[in-house]
């Protein structure tokens, strides 16, 4: 990559904001998951509850996506970015002075936090529209390196809930939320070229496109196993291998960072041979060291080994897929940011859920990682099918200066 040039291209302050929202953002939509340990203990709650409760944020982030793509192309990404800070800091505040009592409650202040989650419909076009083809996998890499708020909130949580109260982690939260809302107020700015708002009629026409299901599918495969994972992990290591719940933190944290930093990485590296290659190679890898997990590895750091390879393979496609879709709906941008988005949460929401319920039913995890290794493979038939297509019509040479 050019640097001098992919500076001069874009504008770096709103990447930077762009990328600091999502990173907070992140941090608090997972954040049932690092406190799960003690939540459950203090509610009873059983392991099909526990995989429910870390699941729910995540479907609510993945359905709220949608309504966060409609408003970044009625409103504008800083707007509706904007409006999904104040209603997850309005979330935290009463879930911190009133309390959380009962396992309903869990899953109604998952609901609220699922706004958080649906930041990515937000942060990345309001990055995407700044910068041209050519660096769009690194542009939008960057601000979705955001992910990394998820392993902020595995490295913290458990520690602050041991010291303070669980309870008083949601009210700590807040500060580095309040700050980095005015920092992006002051710091973020749409881009000039931003499209025009589109119909609902338009947002339909947009599905009845096959190329949109299979980015929905390939990103339910990468981003739904990083979230996932990074939702599961602390009660995982905490169950599985009887990890005090800030060691299982720290595992946690080193398996999120590595899945998260690598998002750039996975970007430019798609940037440079192009995304289709780039996912070949991930889903193969992930798959793998999915199947590895799911036997049950005798030791807690063997395990820890195997899921930061499986994150980093996830991580690496999820910059990848991100490098595809513009591409191919530059002019829909933000509703298909909103449509992949909530597929990729659909997939965590999978995924952390039927972990819960396969401990719960069968005494193990196994069958859970098998079956979601299984949607990796699934994910390299189709794209193995599409990538001839893809590079001979909207990819093809003449018609694109970036690599399909």
């Amino acid at each position: 990559m050019d640097r001098k040039s992919f500076l001069q291209a874009g504008h770096t302050p709103t990447l930077l904001a762009a990328f600091l929202y999502f990173d907070l953002a992140f941090m608090v939509w997972v954040m049932l998951g690092p406190l799960g340990v003690g939540i459950a203990k203090d509610l009873g709650l059983d392991a099909a509850q526990k995989g429910l409760m870390v699941a729910t944020p995540v479907l609510s982030g993945a359905l709220l996506r949608i309504v966060m793509g409609i408003l970044v192309d009625r409103l504008s990404p800083k707007k509706a970015a904007i409006i999904g800070q104040i209603i997850v800091i309005g979330a935290l505040t009463y879930a911190w002075l009133a309390g959380i009592h009962s396992y309903q409650e869990t899953l109604i202040l998952g609901l609220f936090l699922g706004v958080a989650g649906a930041s990515f419909a937000a942060a990345l076009p309001l990055a995407s529209r700044w910068y041209p083809p050519e660096h769009q996998g690194t542009a939008m890499g960057i601000a979705g390196a955001g992910n990394s708020g998820t392993a902020l909130a595995a490295l913290f949580a458990p520690g602050l809930a041991a010291a303070f109260g669980w309870n008083n982690v949601f009210g700590i939260a807040l500060i580095p939320l309040i700050i980095v809302f005015f920092v992006f107020i002051f710091m973020a700015k749409d881009a000039p070229n931003a499209p025009p708002p589109k119909t609902l009629a338009e947002y339909l026409k947009v599905l009845k496109d096959k190329d949109a299901w299979w980015f929905m599918f390939f990103y339910s495969v990468t981003f739904g196993g990083f979230v996932g994972l990074a939702s599961s992990l602390v009660i995982y290591f905490n169950t599985q291998y009887g990890l005090d719940p800030k060691v299982a933190g720290l595992y946690t944290a080193a398996c999120v960072f590595a899945g998260s930093l690598v998002r750039p990485i996975g970007g430019n590296v798609a940037d440079r041979i192009g995304g289709v290659k780039s996912l070949t190679v991930m889903y193969v890898v992930a798959a793998a060291f999915l199947a590895i997990v799911s036997v049950g590895l005798p030791t807690s750091w063997m395990a820890l080994a195997a899921f930061v390879c499986a994150m980093l393979a996830l991580g690496m496609g999820n910059g990848a897929v991100f490098q595809l879709v513009p591409q191919r709906f530059k002019k829909e941008i933000g509703v298909m940011t909103g449509l992949v988005g909530m597929a990729g949460g659909v997939g965590g929401f999978y995924l952390a859920a039927s972990l819960g319920y396969s401990k719960q039913l069968t005494g193990s995890y196994q069958i859970g990682f098998l079956i979601f290794a299984g949607l990796a493979i699934l994910a390299l038939l189709g794209l193995t099918g599409v990538k001839q297509r893809w590079r001979t019509t909207w990819g093809a040479p003449h018609l694109t200066a970036a690599k399909i």
